[in-house]
């Protein structure tokens, strides 16, 4: 992992080899964080950010690049003195106030004249300054971020899409079963002599073969068009958010029992898609304890006809 700037790159560094607990904690936060989308300039971008007392972790990605930034409070002061030589005040309280410019815009309610964001781009670099106010003073911040190295993006992009894909796969199995079962339902009602009051809610039997070939020529283009990633962050950060925190736990799990982590991590099901839409964590308020998020799951509930037999299916893009 890399960090930006000469000098601070290279106390950043060190913060990183000794493994300080506050540094596992920024990376752990930081995965834990949905993505937001955010249109700068003429810049479309996503991003995720991480703030505590003891620093911040930001993650900037504009679909073909993915750049990141974390700093202790050493470079914090450092880079607070840089830019702003008027203000004095301690780590925590520029932390603070950076969190509170960053939870707005991460949410997509920056009020007008709070807070200017830009981006430039300087070689492989990406530069996200801030200008704002801070106690009537004007108060500049620069994030300086480089690009990710490839664990990281593995982390927060690869593999957790790799497991909504199989939690959507899973789901969409479940959903092809339930179909076939409520066809059997509705099969056993006209046997006993039932019929529709009204036509128009009549329904053929599901086919599975059929649905997929429908679906590869008349969905799919629209359906995998990635755009610039706004469709990702508005339709599924509570489905990422399950991955991401199911495959903390199991990390958590298995450094707890000294064993070492295997590639393969359980994917959430069934509910996960359709759950309560969750308060988003990004960038946490300073004062506030911090909570550990805890994720969400059950099982499907499934009908059970005494007279159905339930076939073995095909998954659904399997």
């Amino acid at each position: 992992m890399l960090f930006g700037g000469s000098k601070e790159g290279a106390a950043c560094a060190v913060c990183y080899l000794l493994r300080r607990p506050e540094m596992e904690e920024l990376e752990r936060g930081l995965l834990m964080q949905p993505w937001a989308w955010l249109q700068l300039d003429q810049n479309s971008l996503l991003a995720k950010a991480y703030i505590t007392k003891q620093g911040y972790a930001l993650l900037v990605s504009d679909l073909q690049h993915v750049w990141h930034e974390q700093v202790d409070t050493s470079v914090v002061s450092q880079r607070a003195k840089e830019l702003n030589k008027r203000l004095t005040a301690p780590p925590e309280a520029f932390l603070c106030h950076l969190d509170d410019l960053l939870l707005p815009l991460l949410k997509d309610t920056a009020g007008p004249g709070k807070a200017t964001f830009s981006c430039d781009r300087v070689a492989e670099a990406l530069v996200l300054r801030v200008r704002s106010e801070l106690s009537g003073l004007p108060f500049y911040w620069n994030f300086h971020c480089i690009l990710a190295s490839p664990s990281l993006v593995s982390q927060h992009l690869v593999r957790p899409l790799m497991g909504m894909s199989l939690a959507l796969q899973c789901q969409a199995r479940e959903l092809a079963t339930l179909l076939h079962m409520k066809d059997l339902e509705i099969q056993d009602y006209q046997e006993s002599g039932a019929v529709l009051s009204r036509d128009r809610l009549k329904t053929e039997p599901f086919e599975e073969n059929s649905f997929l070939e429908r679906f590869m020529v008349e969905k799919l283009p629209e359906a995998c068009s990635v755009g610039d990633g706004r469709p990702f962050v508005m339709n599924l950060q509570n489905l990422y958010l399950a991955v991401t925190r199911r495959e903390v736990q199991l990390r958590q799990q298995h450094q707890g029992t000294g064993e070492p982590q295997t590639s393969s991590s359980a994917s959430p099901q069934g509910q996960l898609l359709n759950q309560p839409e969750e308060p988003d964590s990004s960038a946490p308020s300073l004062p506030a304890p911090e909570k550990k998020p805890t994720g969400t799951s059950g099982p499907m509930q499934r009908l059970q006809l005494s007279k159905a037999k339930r076939k073995k299916l095909r998954g659904l893009f399997s």
